[in-house]
Formats: structure tokens, sequence, C-alpha cells
């Protein structure tokens, strides 16, 4: 139950109004937690939980607004739904015995473009029967869907559990590694942590501590120092690190320090591997060279946080851009969830992604690449401004996900 929300599979549940989202949610995890009522529209805004669901593991539902809501309020319910699809795993499309209508084709459709996997439960069993020709019409669509009563069926969780585990993505079935399928067992990793105003009082960033952990229960030595404490710790070791990985914004002193033969990356460019396609934000970053005074760069984070004094990506990025190229570009900065209209910019730089699942990273790089605007993230954007992007991607792009 402690496993962070970013690592769990987000399973979005989706429907019309009183066809029994919430009901469902309440079904499958044994509590009240969504409202129930005859009255239609009574979800107004995103309902999540997370739990454990054997034999799956760690999940996060997300109950979501009717799709069918008319009224001024429900549009913007609509739109808070429809902005949940960039960060599931999984969709459950819910009907009753209706069968779809043109709101379920919709959300279908997105389904399919956001290559979401998804199945339909037809709700309400015990009051109405499905006809032939609505269930034909799903059929049409895909063949996983359950006919069920969520109130009523007993068999309903272990059933809806097995159409689930049929569903399920790859990537989640076989975990992405962040860097133990770089390294062998028992080599020694040197992990760069800078203290500056941006490290958490006490405590060190979630990606540092992931990898970090990872390379443990991989059994390797972890040497863990500041960049001023680098050199010394490399000129004590015996045998070379097999890796060194460091905070992004250390990255041109520790190049400097770390001997070329030595692999050198950085922990926001492994997650840019983990949580979204590395191959797409090395050739994203190469529209920086085509930039001109006057456009609009948008720095996209995945969580809301206070920005510090010299903050990385109102700061640090932008500088870097400026020295790079010397354009007068308009910097733009969006934090949280919800994906702002992004035709007029001619470049995204995506965060390191630690607080969202891959599902959320993956869909804003679709996006991006429909409306062919160029993406690609903080640890690519750095190490490409500084001229060390080669080095830094060298020992990971053979082994992309």
């Amino acid at each position: 139950m402690r496993t962070l929300k970013s690592l769990r599979l987000h399973i979005g549940v989706f429907g019309r109004m009183n066809v029994g989202k919430s009901s469902f949610l309440n079904r499958i995890t044994g509590q009240n937690i969504s409202i129930v009522s005859d009255i239609a529209g009574t979800t107004t805004d995103i309902v999540e939980k997370s739990m454990e669901l054997l034999p799956i593991g760690p999940i996060n539902f997300l109950d979501t607004a009717g799709v069918d809501d008319s009224s001024t309020l429900g549009s913007e319910r609509i739109k808070k739904t429809l902005s949940i699809l960039n960060r599931t795993d999984v969709a459950i499309l819910i009907c009753d015995y209706d069968g779809i209508t043109d709101y379920e084709k919709n959300l279908i459709e997105k389904f399919t473009e956001l290559n979401i996997p998804y199945c339909v439960v037809i709700n309400k069993s015990d009051i109405g029967s499905i006809s032939t020709n609505s269930l034909t019409e799903i059929e049409n669509y895909t063949k996983n869907y359950l006919i069920t009563s969520v109130l009523s069926d007993e068999n309903f969780v272990f059933n809806f559990k097995k159409l689930l585990v049929s569903l399920l993505p790859e990537d989640f079935i076989n975990s992405p590694q962040i860097v133990s399928d770089l390294v062998s067992a028992k080599s020694t990793v040197v992990l760069v942590i800078p203290i500056d105003k941006e490290a958490p009082k006490g405590r060190i960033i979630l990606p540092q501590v992931q990898t970090l952990r990872e390379l443990l229960d991989n059994n390797c030595i972890s040497v863990v120092v500041k960049e001023s404490e680098l050199k010394e710790a490399l000129d004590n070791m015996k045998v070379p690190p097999a890796l060194v990985v460091t905070d992004s914004q250390a990255f041109k002193k520790v190049s400097e320090i770390v001997p070329e033969a030595i692999p050198l990356t950085s922990f926001s460019i492994l997650f840019a591997r983990l949580k979204g396609d590395l191959n797409a934000f090395i050739n994203g970053v190469k529209a920086i060279d085509n930039l001109q005074d006057g456009d609009k760069v948008l720095i996209l984070e995945s969580c809301t946080h206070h920005p510090v004094e010299d903050d990385i990506g109102r700061v640090k990025i932008p500088r870097l851009l400026k020295q790079k190229i010397g354009k007068d570009l308009v910097i733009e900065n969006f934090s949280g969830h919800d994906f702002p209209e992004i035709q007029d910019y001619k470049l995204i730089i995506h965060c390191g992604a630690c607080m969202t699942n891959r599902k959320e990273v993956l869909s804003r790089i679709l996006l991006a690449n429909n409306a062919g605007i160029p993406i690609t993230n903080y640890g690519i954007t750095i190490s490409y401004c500084l001229g060390i992007l080669p080095r830094a991607v060298k020992s990971l792009q053979n082994k992309s996900l």
C-alpha cells in the first residue's frame, strides 16, 4: 500500500451518467468511496482510489464523471474526464443493457487513438437484457466484454479480474528497469547527488531514491557522493565503476571529472527511458538548433511545486537555451496532469516524470507527434546544450524501451 502512485497501474472507469460506474468501483474496492444515487450526474469530479488488487498488485482506480452531462458544469466535468485518458493504462467502459451510444463510441475512438487497452462492462443484467443487435455492435469493437450485474452478480469480481489480467500492458507485466539492465550484479555504480536548494531537507529526490534501491536489489555496490567529492572517490577506487549517474544540474562538472572510458549518464535520462521514449526525446531535442526569436517553448512538469531561486525548469533550462542558440525565446511553464493546447509551440521540454506514470508521458509524446511538435526532456536538453549528449546516452540506446 506504500507503492508510489506513479508506479501503480492506472485504471480509468468511464461511461454515461448513472450506468453504475461508482457502484462498480465500490464493489471492486469493497468500500463506499463513491457516492451512489439514482440521480444522474452524482459524480462531479475524479475520484481516485489506490489499492492492492490481487493478483495484479498495486493499482490506482480513476472514477470519472459521466460523458453525457449536457449542463454547463457538465462540460467542465467531461473535459476533466477526458484529460484522465492521458494517464490511463487500462480503460473500463461501463454501459447498461441499452448498449453503446455515440458517447461510448467516441470514447472507444479515443482509447484506440491513445493505444489504451479497454474492456466493456455491460451492467444491470439483473433488471434487463442486452439485445442481440446491441451486443453485436459491441463485439464489432471488442471481444473483451463482460455481461454482469455489479450489484448482484456473485462472480462479478472474479470475472472482472480475469478479464483485466488479459488486458494488462506488457510493460506492466514485465516492469521496465531504471538502471540494473545496464550493469551486472556486484559491479560498482557511482551516484552523484548534489545538495542544492532543490534538494528536500533531510532527504534526496525520488529518482535518486528509486535508482539507489534498484541497484541494491540487483546486488550492486553503490557509491553516493556529491560532485565536490567525486574525483576523490574515483581516485580511491581500485577498479573503475561500471557506470556513473549524475544529477543533470551537475552534468558539466561531472563530465569533466569522469574519464571518457567510464560510461556516464544522468537520472533524468534514465527516467526518459523508463517513463517515456528515449529515442523520441533524442530526436526532439535537435529542434533546439532551429528555434528563432519569438518562438514559444513549453516546459512541462508533471507535478506542482514551489519554484526555488534557481529552479531548473524556470531558470536553468531557459538560461542554457539562451547560451546555446542566443535567441530571444518565449518560455512558458505548465504544471500538473492536464495537457495544455500545444499548437503554438515549437518545442516541448518535459520534466523527468518521477511523479507520474509512463502512460501519461507516452500519451503526451503521442499528442506532440500528432501535432508535429518536437518533444524532449530535461536531462536530454541539458546534456545537449552542454555538448555531451552522445556520451550521456551511449550506454542506454541499445537497451532503450
